[in-house]
């Protein structure tokens, strides 16, 4: 089978040049001072071109599954999503950077890696890129829903089809005695109609993929005990440039044997959690992140009071919040939209991150691009907290909403995945409290005082 996915990250190494004036040069007696000055002698000094590999090193594991996972999406990476750093991530860096017409360094610089975020975050939505767990097996693994929406299973596994059956994603449990991945893999090559011309075997797994029939089929399995499972793709030919990238992160995200915490899924939510919000008109109006107050029972602004949840967008993750009788409100002015992808956020820490103050302060980040209703990859990603923080550009122009959001990496289901961030345009903002017939007409340049604290109170 053809390979599908390379890899991404990190921020361009800059190159010094020293030089060093000769002592001979420096030195002129004072006996000629009318004499003809001897040139000045200069020597390069080069130091040690910092490597990709020294880069990707440096990264934390999340920040390099992410990169892996991207790089997959984007269709540059082909490798099992480990984070670990390798010839073939820095290669699929390189490829990723010439196909965007750059400099092919290895290394990615910020403007780069928010494009490939993007990029991939706009892929994994249009194919509905979910980590599930299959009730009957208790399997946890990644499904392409919008490309396969008809689901069935029953005590032997799970099936997911695409409409017209040419996409179909099988998993399959049976028991075998005293099983091992070379028989297993052997009993697979001899399925009717398959032929096989790519075959891994590792102690704990096996890869099969090539042709079954008039399809491309991708097979993985693995056993525990006398338990078999074994998950199959199955796709027309006329798809693959769609399905390829999709079964690399599938073949990644099967946990076939989960623990207990991850077959459960996710953690439950904090019983308390801290957003920033967003003082957007003089009458109470505050814009925040809508997936911190889900659920709350309560949504206090500290210092004011409760506030009403108003609207959300979902497709954004903003919600609108309302405080009511507050006085010295001061509205952010939104209208002036900002044209520097140099970003300054300004927002409120997590208690447990600044020793429990509430003191307004700021990060820098960046973004690739502005402007368009689209959400933009912003980097690095802020604090904890600051998730609702106004982005304003160097001159003071708001860029959009902050927003910390989980990575839907394509790696291991049993890698807890790491945060990004995206800005949320000013335009979508400005749209989504029309819609809601806000008049946001503040004219407040000063962002520590138009932010406030969003406090989110579960059971």
């Amino acid at each position: 089978m053809r390979s599908v996915l390379r890899a991404t990250w990190m921020i361009a190494a800059s190159i010094l040049a020293v030089s060093v004036v000769s002592a001979q040069a420096q030195l002129t007696p004072p006996s000629t001072a009318g004499a003809k000055p001897k040139p000045v002698t200069t020597i390069p000094i080069r130091p040690a071109l910092q490597k990709p590999e020294d880069t990707a090193n440096a990264m934390a594991q999340a920040e390099r599954l992410a990169l892996q996972s991207d790089l997959a999406w984007v269709g540059e990476y082909n490798g099992a999503i480990t984070g670990d750093v390798s010839e073939r991530l820095v290669a699929s860096i390189k490829a990723f950077q010439k196909s965007r017409g750059g400099r092919e360094s290895g290394v990615l610089n910020p403007q780069e890696r928010g494009t490939l975020a993007d990029t991939a975050k706009r892929r994994q939505e249009n194919v509905g890129w979910k980590i599930v767990s299959d009730p009957g097996t208790g399997v946890r693994l990644g499904i392409p829903t919008k490309l396969v929406p008809q689901q069935s299973s029953d005590a032997n596994g799970a099936k997911w089809t695409s409409p017209t059956g040419t996409i179909q994603i099988q998993l399959a449990r049976r028991k075998e005695a005293n099983p091992t991945t070379a028989k297993l893999a052997e009993r697979e090559k001899k399925e009717a109609n398959r032929t096989v011309d790519y075959t891994v075997v590792k102690p704990d797994f096996f890869v099969l993929s090539g042709l079954q029939g008039l399809k491309k089929f991708y097979l993985r399995g693995t056993f525990k005990g006398d338990e078999v499972r074994i998950l199959t793709i199955l796709y027309d030919q006329a798809t693959e440039n769609t399905v390829e990238p999709v079964v690399i992160a599938m073949s990644s995200a099967f946990n076939a044997f989960p623990s207990a915490a991850q077959a459960a899924g996710p953690p439950p939510r904090k019983t308390v959690e801290y957003a920033t919000g967003v003082v957007v008109s003089d009458d109470g109006a505050i814009i925040t992140d809508r997936q911190i107050i889900d659920g709350c029972l309560a949504v206090t602004i500290a210092g004011f009071g409760n506030a009403d949840r108003v609207a959300e967008d979902k497709d954004h993750d903003l919600a609108l919040l309302r405080i009511y009788g507050a006085r010295g409100l001061k509205a952010l002015n939104l209208a002036n939209a900002a044209s520097k992808t140099a970003l300054d956020l300004t927002g409120i820490a997590d208690p447990q991150n600044q020793g429990g103050n509430s003191a307004v302060t700021g990060l820098k980040a960046s973004v690739a691009q502005l402007g368009g209703n689209s959400d933009i990859a912003l980097s690095p990603p802020p604090a904890l907290g600051f998730s609702g923080s106004a982005a304003l550009d160097s001159d003071g122009k708001f860029a959009g909403i902050a927003l910390l959001k989980p990575v839907l990496v394509a790696g291991p289901a049993s890698t807890t995945p790491g945060a990004q961030a995206v800005l949320v345009t000013s335009d979508t903002v400005r749209d989504f409290l029309k819609a809601n017939g806000v008049n946001a007409t503040g004219a407040s340049t000063d962002a520590k005082a138009s932010v406030v604290r969003v406090i989110c109170v579960r059971k």
